[in-house]
């Protein structure tokens, strides 16, 4: 499932910000914040909760105890090891929720959900048809900045990366720390 929790690890609360300007001032002044889409507790019980890369790169740790944010890597990992990427995202994607019967097999067990973005100035879109997920990667070069993300929609079958700043509002999903010491490589767990 989506992460959907509202305090970091070490207890400190995760301020909520629902108007498109208290959003804007959010990722203007660089720091963490989370929404329901559309400010909508009943998409959080589907989808969980859209954070601003702010959020996801905090020292507080956005993960609970025990798991991580996973890396650019670890989705290159999992990626690989379902098909590689033109055949990950429909064994990634949920059996239901996406729109025009666009759904999965979910034989990864992932069980992407289409919870949608919002953008940096406040704007929600795609749920039902679009998921997108923060890796804990930052994309730099001396021309562009940004953090790596992946994202399905409800009309392909792979899945997408991409980087993007650190404003915009998207799902994350954690690593289990435990399957990393075990396994000794990178496990997705929802």
């Amino acid at each position: 499932e989506n992460l959907n929790v509202s305090n970091f690890r070490n207890g400190e609360e995760i301020p909520e910000v629902k108007t498109d300007e208290e959003w804007k001032n959010s990722g203007e002044q660089g720091k963490p914040a989370w929404c329901y889409y559309n400010n909508d507790p009943e998409n959080g019980k589907n989808f969980g909760k859209l954070y601003n890369c702010y959020a996801v790169k905090d020292l507080r740790g956005l993960a609970p105890n025990g798991w991580r944010v996973p890396s650019n890597e670890d989705w290159h990992k999992l990626i690989d090891n379902i098909g590689g990427n033109n055949e990950a995202g429909i064994k990634m994607k949920s059996t239901s929720g996406w729109n025009m019967s666009s759904n999965g097999t979910n034989i990864s067990g992932f069980t992407a959900l289409p919870g949608g973005h919002r953008s940096g100035n406040g704007n929600y879109g795609g749920i039902g048809n679009t998921g997108y997920w923060w890796s804990s990667t930052e994309k730099g070069s001396d021309w562009t900045y940004g953090v790596w993300y992946r994202s399905m929609s409800k009309s392909n079958c792979d899945v997408h990366r991409d980087y993007e700043n650190e404003e915009n509002g998207f799902s994350v999903r954690c690593i289990c720390l435990q399957q990393d010491i075990v396994l000794g490589q990178s496990d997705f767990h929802t």
